[in-house]
């Protein structure tokens, strides 16, 4: 793609961006994240190793020369609990950029939006580039946004469910007051699903089980790479209006009698 994404006062050709649980083993994980075109790849700090020495570790598969790592709070139902994770991930050198997930229960793993905030709040104020994770949400968005979040990012659907885009509504409500970037995340199930994400101008779309989750990871991958380019496209060109009857596509003068 030839229109940067830019997040966080960085530029990025793709706007995939790429979970790393569920893989078969880390060397998948790799030829995936390759394949998808991704630029950035988000990281679970509480279940993929990439801060302890001595154990097999992601980042001597994904160099952090080559891909922004995303460390996320997967696994967090507190905001105390998401703090103190962004905390370890800083403090072990991965950065700032932190994509904040506070979960509200084990069943949905719907965020807990006002945890979320009071997360979001702190964090911002420690100089971290926040991504907060949220229900398809128009006031919790814009709240986020003017605590100094650096992207939105609502639930296409629930996570890993693979239901894609359950309400584009919303999305549309957020797209259309948002001065940050916003960002699908969770839900998305193939690469049509991607497609119509980036179709309604969302800015990126992050997924992981869809691709690790797939018989075939690596093409999966593909496929997605594809969707995402292929709807942003389709965005940029401007689809035809929606009408109720039919429009002669040929024109109707000059005809031969």
């Amino acid at each position: 793609m030839t229109d940067a994404f830019e997040l966080a006062g960085r530029s990025y050709r793709s706007r995939l961006i790429v979970g790393t649980g569920k893989y078969r083993d880390f060397a998948e994980t790799k030829r995936a994240v390759e394949t998808s075109g991704a630029e950035i790849v988000t990281v679970a700090v509480r279940r993929v190793n990439i801060m302890e020495g001595g154990k097999e570790n992601l980042l001597d598969y994904l160099d952090p020369k080559r891909f922004t790592i995303l460390p996320n709070t997967a696994g967090c139902y507190t905001a105390e609990e998401a703090i103190r994770t962004a905390r370890l991930a800083r403090e072990a050198g991965v950065g700032t950029l932190v994509k904040l997930e506070v979960i509200g229960d084990q069943k949905t793993l719907f965020p807990d939006v006002p945890e979320t905030l009071r997360a979001a709040e702190v964090l911002v104020r420690e100089g971290f580039a926040v991504l907060p994770y949220i229900n398809d949400d128009p006031i919790a968005a814009k709240r986020l946004e003017d605590l100094g979040c650096a992207a939105v990012m609502p639930l296409a659907a629930p996570i890993g469910s693979g239901l894609g885009i359950r309400n584009p509504y919303n999305i549309r409500i957020i797209l259309e007051q948002s001065r940050v970037p916003v960002i699908v995340d969770a839900g998305v199930g193939t690469a049509s699903d991607a497609a119509v994400a980036m179709e309604l101008g969302c800015d990126a779309v992050l997924m992981n089980t869809a691709i690790a989750g797939a018989k075939d990871p690596v093409l999966m991958a593909e496929a997605m790479r594809l969707g995402v380019e292929a709807g942003r496209k389709a965005f940029l060109a401007g689809r035809i209006a929606r009408k109720l009857y039919a429009t002669a596509s040929s024109p109707l003068a000059g005809l031969i009698e």
